[in-house]
């Protein structure tokens, strides 16, 4: 495995940017890890409707970036506090959604440092019931990374403040509040760390020293790309926020994979003109193709079941039985 040292750099703009050039432009065959520490921020699942996710008024206020990431999964805050790990590699579908696979290392790491940590639910790494590193994943037909977070010490009060958490996720998963099922790592450690110290500690867990570590240092061609991208994409209002259309319908569920929730606006006559699909979802394939399969079809079971017929819906959004997929377009909303 080869270190990718992103040069201290604390901007989530940048950040997601050197994750998303590394994983579509440095060699296959390898495998990589980056770790970067984002000022403080809110970074929004790709499948995610942002304005109903955040606080604006706080986040202005605060001056807190909001940024979208490439990979599915909820929004997180981030701050000085929280280490976020991501490992990239080639794609295989036995690593598609095996969150366990890949936190393995990290989990191993935290029990040597003391922390009983654990992997539990869809994606989550616990220490008892308390939750202290969620994980998303993002993947092409040839490279795929697994990106989450460490919470260290980070100021777990901004998390209710800056985020719109959905009563629909709390009451599924029976909790009061998120709040109450997060903890920061530094509960659970004898002596306080820095993120830096800390980061330190995971790397040398992860490259003893009797392994050699490899580092990338990133050229100038990296940076131009990655320059690029922060200019074209990740810096943009566009990309973070997006324009979401008027909808006459919304169907929302919880399923194990996640949250879907359907927005349709369906013209006279009865044939579906728009849709948006947001939620905190793990695909493979863009949900978009779901999307425009859907534009200019009957807005009847029949029709929307035709359309979607030759879609494996794993790879959009997990394992969701097809008939509550179905169910969910053209049924009652279930919150």
């Amino acid at each position: 495995m080869i270190y990718i040292d992103n040069e201290g750099i604390t901007d989530p703009h940048v950040n997601l940017a050197i994750e998303e050039h590394c994983i579509r432009h440095l060699p296959a065959g390898e495998d990589y890890l980056l770790f970067y520490i984002n000022a403080p921020s809110i970074i929004i699942g790709r499948n995610q409707n942002t304005l109903e996710e955040i606080h604006q008024a706080y986040i202005d206020e605060h001056d807190i970036q909001v940024v979208r990431r490439i990979s599915g999964g909820g929004a997180v805050y981030h701050d000085h506090g929280n280490l976020n790990f991501s490992f990239l590699t080639d794609f295989s579908k036995d690593k598609l959604n095996n969150f366990k696979q890949f936190a393995t290392p990290i989990i191993e790491v935290l029990n040597e440092m003391g922390v009983a940590a654990e992997m539990k639910g869809r994606n989550d790494i616990v220490v008892g019931d308390k939750k202290i590193s969620g994980n998303a994943q993002f993947s092409s037909t040839k490279r795929m990374f697994n990106h989450g977070t460490l919470l260290l010490d980070c100021d777990l009060s901004q998390v209710s403040r800056a985020l719109d958490v959905k009563m629909t996720k709390i009451q599924s998963k029976g909790h009061k509040s998120s709040r109450s099922r997060v903890a920061n790592i530094a509960e659970f450690l004898d002596e306080a760390l820095s993120t830096e110290a800390f980061k330190e500690k995971i790397l040398d867990g992860i490259f003893p020293q009797s392994t050699e570590r490899r580092v990338y240092r990133l050229t100038d061609k990296d940076w131009e790309s990655i320059n690029a991208l922060v200019e074209e994409k990740y810096g943009r209002w566009e990309w973070n926020y997006g324009r979401s259309p008027d909808f006459d319908i919304q169907r929302t569920r919880h399923f194990a994979a996640g949250i879907v929730d359907f927005r349709l606006k369906v013209k006279r006559g009865g044939t579906v003109e728009n849709v948006k699909i947001y939620g905190d979802f793990f695909g493979q394939r863009p949900i978009e193709e779901i999307e425009d399969a859907l534009i200019g079809v009957r807005y009847h079971r029949e029709d929307i079941e035709a359309a979607l017929a030759g879609f494996d819906l794993y790879a959009y959004v997990g394992d969701v039985d097809r008939g509550e997929f179905i169910d969910l377009i053209y049924g009652p909303d279930e919150v």
